[in-house]
């Protein structure tokens, strides 16, 4: 089985304090089981490699950078009151992205959109994607997010939080009935003050 080596010298001429500029040669010899003589397939091997190391110099590979993502509500939380989910997608180049959501584990389309993409002025995109939903206790949602820089797709989970909503009725109602005694044991030392003075 023949080998085929491919040597390449670049060699780089300058002079240190010249006004020539710089100029970068390449020497490509292609040796077959160390000898020079050559077939005319290998000429063509050399050939192709030459192109191909050409086109890569002309062409580095893109850098990439991959998403941060963030999931949020546009309004305040209210069980059965329609609402929209917000997944936020910044800093990623290039600027093409795939995004999906699920409910409870299985996926949605209805009531889901994507923007366009924005720069940054990073020279990175940003871009939304929403889904109109009403919440429901015990519901949750997650939005997904594929993109070349990522090795595996990026996944953001949310679930209702009415915890905090729920204790709202509970404080009022605690602040009332507290100013409602202050006001009873008030009235009631005023009452017994009076009588007193009598």
């Amino acid at each position: 089985m023949k080998r085929c080596t491919i040597i390449i010298l670049m060699f780089n001429t300058f002079c240190a304090y010249s006004q020539i500029p710089h100029e970068l040669v390449y020497f490509v010899g292609c040796f077959v089981n160390g000898t020079t003589q050559d077939t005319l397939d290998n000429k063509h091997y050399c050939l192709a490699f030459t192109a191909l190391e050409s086109a890569e110099e002309k062409n580095p590979p893109e850098k990439r950078d991959s998403p941060d993502t963030i999931l949020f509500p546009s309004e305040e939380v209210q069980l059965g009151v329609k609402n929209r989910l917000i997944c936020f997608v910044n800093y990623f180049y290039p600027p093409s992205i795939k995004v999906s959501w699920t409910k409870n584990g299985g996926p949605v389309s209805e009531g889901v959109s994507l923007s366009r993409y924005f720069p940054n002025n990073d020279g990175t995109f940003h871009q939304f994607s929403t889904l109109t939903f009403t919440p429901s206790e015990g519901d949750v949602y997650s939005c997904t997010v594929e993109h070349s820089a990522l090795e595996t797709p990026q996944t953001s989970i949310w679930e209702p939080d009415v915890s905090d909503h729920s204790l709202g009725p509970d404080i009022f109602c605690g602040v009332g009935l507290t100013l409602g005694l202050l006001m009873f044991t008030a009235g009631v030392f005023l009452i017994v003050k009076g009588q007193n003075q009598h």
